[in-house]
């Protein structure tokens, strides 16, 4: 059976990508599955001059991707869910959530370490609005610049002094074999991960049932469930890329009991009307179930705007 998937071009979504495809050829070792690989260069690829919350609009990572699939130019798609818009083109499906790396964002400080040891007015280099906000609230002193390009490009420009520190997620870092240029983990209560961090989503078409049963096997129900729910938040303050918005669920086992945690937050482009919200609810039934406690979730961070 031969398969085409398809990804970006970028070093950080090709070594995830054929990750992803190993596992799912080591899934099915009695199919003779041809693997092929079609990279994609994205909107978002395409840009690098200019943060993307100037750029706007949604899936600037995935549309070129997902025309690919809906033009059968390829079976599957492999992206970073994070970068999913919450509503998916007619045709489409997210078939397999696989299991999640950690979705903590790190310091990379190679001078300093940790986030107290920055000395005050310090340059932290980062382009994501969530991560702005975050970094500003722990510590209002720093100075916020704004950083493009892959992990490889901008930990060049903090070795060679651009700035103090940069801010990465780890999974990426841990994928590329990078792990050891975290200086600190940000934990969620300072850095509250993106929707989806640390995650995949294989999407292919809905109609393509062969391929929705292959990548069932690597499907990890615990992930999927706590993404469904961070994706639901999204969902109800239509976030984007412009959207200072930060969604972290979490499967927890206490005295037996199987709940989900789910923290969020919402603010103005510049940092103004933050608003945070939690929930802890028993362990939902399904995606949509769990969907559905994000979007009340998030509901009421929209009622709570100023």
């Amino acid at each position: 059976m031969k398969l085409t998937y398809a990804t970006r071009r970028s070093a950080l979504a090709l070594a995830q990508c054929r990750a992803f495809v190993a596992r799912l050829k080591a899934a099915h070792p009695d199919r003779a599955l041809e693997l092929v690989e079609e990279q994609v260069v994205t909107t978002g690829d395409k840009i690098q001059d200019r943060p993307l919350a100037e750029v706007g609009g949604k899936g600037l990572f995935v549309k070129e991707i997902e025309e690919a699939l809906l033009a059968r130019r390829a079976d599957l798609a492999v992206h970073s869910i994070k970068d999913v818009p919450g509503v998916l083109p007619p045709g489409l499906f997210i078939a397999c959530i696989p299991e999640r790396e950690d979705p903590r964002d790190v310091l990379v400080a190679p001078k300093h370490g940790g986030l107290a040891e920055l000395p005050r007015g310090a340059k932290v280099g980062t382009s994501s609005l969530r991560r702005a906000v975050s970094l500003r609230a722990a510590r209002p002193d720093l100075a916020i610049v704004p950083m493009r390009g892959n992990v490889d490009t901008r930990l060049k420009k903090v070795d060679a002094g651009e700035c103090d520190a940069i801010v990465l997620a780890r999974a990426g870092l841990v994928r590329l074999g990078l792990e050891h240029r975290a200086t600190a983990v940000l934990e969620p209560e300072t850095s509250l991960p993106a929707v989806g961090q640390g995650a995949l989503g294989i999407e292919c078409r809905e109609d393509d049932a062969s391929t929705r049963a292959l990548l069932s096997a690597l499907h990890h129900e615990p992930t999927a469930r706590c993404v469904a729910a961070e994706r639901g938040v999204m969902i109800a303050l239509e976030g984007d890329c412009k959207t200072p918005l930060g969604a972290y669920g979490e499967r927890l086992v206490r005295g037996g009991v199987v709940e989900l945690h789910l923290r969020a937050f919402v603010c103005e482009p510049d940092g103004s009307n933050l608003r945070t919200a939690e929930e802890t609810v028993p362990w939902p039934a399904s995606d949509d179930a769990a969907r559905a406690v994000g979007e009340a979730l998030g509901g009421r961070l929209r009622g709570a705007r100023a």
